[in-house]
């Protein structure tokens, strides 16, 4: 499949600001009346990647994520839109956000993503996806989504992986 430069229904880019005064800043990264509720988050995390450092591509099959890139480095972002059916089946979306462009970006379920930090030092990445991590009570994201607490830890988290594929169809440049 060849992938065509093109907005991704769904994927909402939204610019951060940073409120600055002689203390430092302050941004706020969501709230509850500026995001629609199938994106309401229900957990957060943060994480640090090196620089020259990818993480993904991979997708999920019903979680959204809410990534927000604010520095102190930058990002370029990928995104591929893999989901049959979509009016934007196909499209493929990059920019570099982070330090110089505060963003917020929500990823929809069935958008394969990554991102790789392009600064030269350490990047910072909050994300507040709509789904737990291992769903609830870590039981795994398919038990919490049947409402079936007995299958097996292997259900596991809700992302497919890409990173491994030889021959993978999302490709970094």
């Amino acid at each position: 499949m060849d992938f065509h430069a093109g907005d991704i229904e769904g994927v909402v880019w939204k610019p951060l600001k940073k409120f600055n005064d002689q203390r430092g800043w302050l941004c706020e990264l969501f709230r509850d009346d500026d995001l629609a509720p199938e994106f309401n988050p229900v957990m957060a995390y943060i994480s640090m990647t090196e620089p020259g450092v990818a993480r993904g591509p991979h997708e999920h099959v019903d979680q959204a994520d809410y990534f927000c890139f604010l520095g102190p480095s930058s990002f370029k972002v990928y995104l591929w839109d893999a989901r049959k059916g979509a009016k934007t089946f196909g499209a493929k979306q990059v920019d570099v956000v982070g330090v110089d462009k505060p963003m917020a970006l929500i990823v929809p379920a069935g958008v394969v993503h990554a991102y790789k930090n392009v600064g030269k030092e350490q990047g910072i990445v909050f994300n507040c996806p709509n789904r737990l991590y291992k769903g609830w009570n870590r039981k795994g994201w398919l038990a919490s989504k049947l409402d079936a607490p007995g299958l097996p830890p292997a259900a596991g988290v809700d992302e497919i992986r890409h990173e491994e594929e030889g021959q993978s169809l999302y490709r970094l440049d």
